[in-house]
């Protein structure tokens, strides 16, 4: 059931930040309530002086602060007391539902990094749709918001398909693609955390694993191995961390030097008239159109911006198709 916590009475304007927080919500409760959604940002740097984003996701509250040096890796208790009172101010939460990720200014080689190990999920609605995210195990939560439009798009386009997701993840970009009627899907990622996760989702909205495949694999050798079959697939989602390193194979991913073979052996796989859906969180990420001569290239970040972020550069995407 959809979770959308009503704010509490007696408004104190006596904070610009909870102020802030106050008319951001109340916006975008009207329009989660239309779309069916209780996960979404309800702040994003908006103030100068308050370096977080927060999240709500069903009644929790998941809070990103991003360090503004490398010497300040972590906020202040003062600072974390002062959000943490306004959120419970206006929503009469308790601390259990109010949880702290950390954006340091380092070189990040992991997408995933794991925080803890309670195991504590439950499940919120996107468009309707089910999902589940744990807030305190991990940096992210399980659903990446900044691609809802993304996966809608996705879904859309998705009747009587064939769909490759690599860099699965937890499969949200499958599990809109089955609920767009598609023929089947298959997920790929290499973590076993993550296709058991990824399954769970599949499940949680009544699809069968008989035409919803999740494998766990390495996404360039599955690519390579998959090819040979001669499989070919009508819509592929490429939306892979930025750097990472593998404990499974021992080696350093970089989408800078390997967004050229993920896309070549894509479209090797892709029909005629079939489309792959590039989408990187890079700001550095240059994207060298010369090398795919035969391909119509076209950036469709903007549409893909969701209505609740205000960093336009969150991600940038890209809509691959030949000519």
């Amino acid at each position: 059931m959809l979770f959308l916590p009503e704010i509490a009475e007696g408004e104190d304007k006596s904070s610009p930040f909870m102020n802030c927080l106050r008319k951001n919500y109340r916006h975008l409760r009207k329009w989660a309530k239309r779309t069916e959604t209780d996960c979404f940002r309800i702040f994003d740097r908006d103030m100068h002086h308050y370096p977080i984003a927060v999240d709500h996701y069903a009644g929790h509250f998941c809070i990103q602060f991003f360090s503004t040096t490398r010497a300040t890796q972590e906020p202040t208790a003062y600072f974390i007391q002062e959000v943490e009172s306004c959120l419970k101010k206006l929503f009469g939460l308790g601390c259990k539902r109010i949880f702290w990720k950390i954006r340091a200014k380092r070189k990040e080689t992991r997408q995933y990094e794991k925080y803890g190990a309670s195991k504590e999920f439950f499940v919120v609605y996107e468009n309707g749709i089910q999902f589940k995210v744990n807030l305190h195990d991990y940096l992210d939560t399980g659903l990446f918001l900044d691609h809802r439009e993304t996966r809608k798009m996705v879904g859309t386009l998705s009747k009587d398909k064939n769909v490759l997701n690599l860099f699965a993840y937890t499969c949200s970009f499958s599990v809109y693609a089955a609920i767009g009627g598609a023929r089947f899907t298959k997920s790929v990622d290499l973590s076993n955390t993550y296709t058991e996760w990824g399954k769970d989702n599949l499940k949680l909205n009544g699809f069968s694993f008989m035409n919803n495949q999740v494998i766990r694999e390495d996404c360039l050798k599955f690519l390579k191995e998959e090819k040979l079959t001669g499989m070919t697939y009508d819509l592929i989602v490429i939306d892979p961390p930025t750097i990472s390193r593998s404990k499974k194979l021992q080696e350093i991913f970089d989408i800078q030097q390997e967004y050229q073979t993920l896309i070549s052996l894509s479209l090797e796989m892709l029909a005629k008239d079939g489309v792959i859906f590039f989408s990187t969180n890079s700001r550095k990420f240059t994207f060298d159109t010369t090398l795919f001569p035969n391909c119509n290239l076209l950036d469709i970040s903007a549409k893909t911006f969701p209505i609740d972020f205000r960093d336009p550069k969150i991600h940038r995407c890209w809509k691959i198709s030949f000519k």
